[in-house]
């Protein structure tokens, strides 16, 4: 129950709930855009209603999203308002950017595609829906950015006078290894999760009475190929940002292994542990030289590093640090939360690994040849379950990339004791929890409600019959069956 406590606690809060919506949207809007354009390519109808169907979705989620993103931003005035001061010139231009061009072109066309069904021809009306996916994915590159530089400060001076951050170089900030590590890894994230919520969702409208089979088989399937598509690229390139975090944080990077003492060739590997924060020792079940395998894809891949050294190296170099010119407050030590990243790292892992696995399951129970999936209630429900599954890696994620840099939110520049309003109470900042938390609540409830009541209600009827109950016998059944046959 301290300032910095609490703004740290309302901070997690904000962005864990707002990154609930942004993977979802740009993930559903890719989605959706995919769906349209094999309207566009098969001129099937159903195809069309599915656009429509999961759109709903999207937007629901972009307003979610739109306003938890105004809320998160309230914190920087209010509660880190040193932390404003000290980057304000570093983060103008890419959220500008981000504010001017990307949002305001994913806003337009999103409006665009919703109210323009029929006044354009299906070529054209799709390429709003693409422009939208563009702008939402432009606008996940410039706010990494900005997060990026906190990571990993580059095409920087500091201002001897204030003492704030300053840029130099633009296209230093905008070419940051971290930015380039962490975006493909962000996106395919987005597709692995806006694939497996059409999955998710579909298996729950699977079990409905009188459920349009038809539609709901194509949602799963379509969305199953997508998912698995980002689950694999959501691997490789969280390999490939593994290598990257190693070079730039390797703190980070021993914590998400428990690795406290240094590591020779071949590294072995630990899968479940403990680690002890007090007394800085871990203890878990090991594989000789499989983290070698991973970190290094060799066996014999150089020392790695523990945190013990690390922290010994990190307050050694402190002095180096105050002369740039930055106050910091006495720090007794380095170590990051290991605990909290090592358990993320392996969440964030089984849930990339996991939704491979089901998608590859989902796609063979729903061949064309013995689709076994809609008679199965047990799998429907194994499925439907899952559609939260993505959101806890996610989560996973984003603990790891914050909390893997304490004790800075400017890594090596700023720390987070130095960052936060001088002029915030902790009556202040528990009013305002408890509001924000209970405004998250609402907010979650109500999405949740229109996701269900959306899914209950189902897609529009098919006009043209060609999903439609099919009666045996019936002169009106058996020419539904021809258009059905012909339109399939």
């Amino acid at each position: 129950m301290t300032v910095l406590g609490l703004s740290r606690f309302q901070f997690a809060m904000t962005t864990v709930f707002h990154f609930f919506f942004v993977p979802l949207s740009i993930g559903l809007a890719f989605t959706v855009a995919v769906m349209e354009t094999i309207y566009v390519v098969k001129r099937k109808y159903i195809y069309k209603r599915m656009a429509q169907f999961w759109g709903k979705i999207f937007l629901l989620s972009f307003a979610v999203g739109v306003v938890t993103g105004i809320i998160q931003e309230f914190q920087f005035g209010m509660n880190w308002s040193n932390y404003s001061r000290f980057m304000g010139d570093i983060f103008g231009a890419p959220l500008a950017i981000e504010a001017l061009l990307a949002f305001f072109m994913e806003s337009t066309f999103i409006g665009v595609w919703m109210f323009t069904w029929k006044r354009f021809k299906p070529g054209v009306h799709v390429i709003f829906i693409w422009l939208t996916w563009l702008g939402s994915t432009c606008s996940a590159i410039w706010i990494l950015a900005a997060n990026s530089f906190m990571q990993n400060p580059v095409g920087y001076g500091i201002n001897k006078k204030t003492g704030h951050a300053e840029m130099t170089n633009f296209a230093a900030v905008i070419g940051n290894p971290q930015l380039w590590r962490s975006f493909p890894h962000v996106a395919t994230g987005a597709l692995m999760l806006g694939g497996m919520i059409v999955v998710g969702m579909s298996a729950f409208g699977f079990m409905r009475k009188n459920a349009d089979r038809a539609f709901f088989t194509r949602s799963i399937r379509v969305g199953a190929i997508i998912a698995l598509v980002g689950s694999i690229l959501v691997i490789i390139t969280g390999d490939l940002q593994t290598l990257e975090i190693i070079k730039d944080q390797p703190m980070k990077f021993a914590a998400t292994e428990g690795i406290y003492e240094d590591l020779k060739s071949p590294a072995p590997w630990m899968v479940v542990g403990f680690m002890n924060e007090s007394s800085h020792k871990a203890a878990g079940f090991e594989i000789p030289g499989m983290l070698s395998l991973l970190a290094f894809h060799k066996l014999y891949g150089g020392t790695i590093q523990g945190m013990n050294t690390l922290n010994q190296q990190f307050l050694g170099e402190r002095g180096k640090i105050i002369k740039n010119g930055i106050a910091h407050p006495e720090i007794s030590n380095y170590y990051v939360p290991a605990n909290v990243l090592f358990w993320s790292f392996r969440f964030m892992a089984a849930v990339a690994f996991a939704v491979l696995i089901l998608t590859i399951c989902t796609l063979w129970f729903t061949r064309k040849s013995k689709n076994t999936l809609a008679d199965s209630r047990w799998k429907l429900w194994i499925l439907g379950i899952c559609t939260y599954l993505p959101f806890v890696g996610t989560t996973g994620g984003w603990l790891i990339t914050e909390l893997g840099r304490y004790p800075w939110i400017v890594y090596g520049l700023q720390t987070i004791a130095d960052a936060v309003s001088p002029t915030a109470t902790v009556g202040s900042l528990l009013f305002t929890n408890i509001v924000y938390f209970l405004l998250f609540c609402l907010m979650g409830g109500v999405m949740i409600f229109y996701s269900r009541r959306v899914l209950h209600q189902g897609p529009e009827p098919d006009p043209e019959g060609a999903t439609q109950p099919v009666t045996v016998g019936s002169h009106v059944g058996a020419h539904a069956a021809s258009r059905k046959v012909a339109l399939a």
